[in-house]
């Protein structure tokens, strides 16, 4: 629905300026792909954002532990203490152990609510020492929490990096259009593209631009996490 609001109002708003009805339909076709961008940069800033409060999950589990805490103690103290972003899983993991659940169980929820590579790793973990009786986690949590901070680092530099090809990339699809936009403003501009030949060039150049813009995504990407411990 906000896709084809974002078309209509834009196809709406340049023909009334411009009164070019083809130049109308190419500028409805990329406003129609704005919510999908901006759920794209929410993506990206949601999956920056725990990048960076990773370590200090760990690093308040691994205090947990070390002053004395249970395991589920521990956990249920990272709904109060832990990064904002992630407490509510682990306020929701305190009310499932004191409502009884059994731990592994709890784990498991935790592991599904947190929907992330880094969480099942630390899922795992929880769940291989407790079930195995191992006396290293506090070492273990250590080496994660140096290995999330060295990763965020090192992701960090290759987005500075790569903002800058994409950025470039973007404008180089943006300017023709905007070139068209303004010719567009001009009634003979206009009177042109409503002919054969102008709306096979606005055709042309929109379905280049579109997928030269999908290659350019595919491109420069960096390669998402995956999640192998579902």
């Amino acid at each position: 629905m906000s896709s084809v609001g974002c078309a209509g109002l834009t196809f709406i708003l340049i023909v009334l300026i411009t009164g070019a009805l083809p130049v109308g339909v190419c500028m409805g076709v990329f406003a129609a792909l704005v919510p999908w961008g901006i759920l794209r940069w929410q993506l990206s800033r949601r999956r920056k954002q725990l990048a960076e409060v990773w370590p200090d999950v760990v690093d308040h589990l691994r205090s947990a532990v070390r002053s004395g805490l249970a395991l589920p103690e521990g956990l249920t103290e990272l709904g109060t203490t832990g990064p904002e972003p992630l407490r509510e899983p682990f306020t929701e993991f305190g009310a499932d152990w004191r409502a009884g659940v059994p731990m592994g169980q709890a784990l498991e929820r935790l592991k599904v609510r947190l929907a992330d590579p880094v969480g099942d790793r630390i899922v795992l973990a929880l769940r291989t020492t407790r079930e195995l009786g191992g006396t290293d986690l506090g070492r273990l949590l250590d080496t994660l929490a140096d290995v999330l901070r060295e990763n965020a680092r090192t992701r960090s530099e290759l987005e500075a990096r790569q903002s800058w090809t994409v950025n470039g990339a973007k404008l180089a699809v943006a300017a023709p259009w905007i070139v068209v936009l303004l010719l567009s403003a001009r009634p003979e501009a206009a009177e042109a593209y409503h002919s054969v030949t102008g709306m096979a060039v606005l055709s042309s150049g929109l379905i280049v631009s579109l997928v030269c813009y999908h290659l350019m995504l595919r491109i420069g990407a960096l390669p998402a996490e995956e999640r192998v411990l579902i």
